[in-house]
């Protein structure tokens, strides 16, 4: 019997798979437990749709993503701190700061998580900073630190 599978079945298929099980299992587990519906010519038509409107959304998300990319490259950031002498900061420079100071000057709210950061800002001047917007999408922001 094929049957599409409506959520994630160990060893046997995952969501929006259509595959060909055995009838009893099929009856007794899997349409019982709401695990999948059978594959009719009206179902699929319905998976093909949904997966048509997925991939869409996906394809907007990536180019929103782009779009966002360049608005972010072409734009730099200052972040104020107290420092010492020979530009030491007292204290460091974290991504949650970075991105306070993003929607404050730019109106642009990132996701502090998404910055990668091997360690945090501890001198004034330029630095630059990768920011995952999309598996497939990197911006590199310019974050100038100046003294208060």
């Amino acid at each position: 019997m094929k049957v599409i599978f409506l959520s994630d079945v160990k060893n046997k298929g995952k969501k929006g798979e259509v595959k060909e099980v055995a009838t009893g299992y099929a009856q007794n587990f899997l349409l019982k437990k709401g695990l999948a519906e059978e594959a009719t010519p009206g179902n699929l038509k319905k998976l093909k749709e949904q997966q048509d409107q997925e991939a869409e959304k996906a394809q907007q998300e990536l180019e929103e993503a782009k779009a966002l990319k360049e608005d972010l490259e072409q734009k730099e950031v200052e972040v104020k701190t107290k420092s010492g002498e020979d530009g030491r900061l007292f204290g460091s420079i974290s991504s949650k700061q970075v991105v306070e100071a993003y929607e404050k000057q730019h109106g642009i709210k990132l996701d502090k998580r998404k910055i990668d950061m091997s360690q945090p800002l501890k001198s004034l001047g330029y630095h630059k900073m990768n920011v995952k917007l999309h598996p497939e999408v990197h911006a590199e922001i310019k974050v100038h630190v100046i003294e208060q």
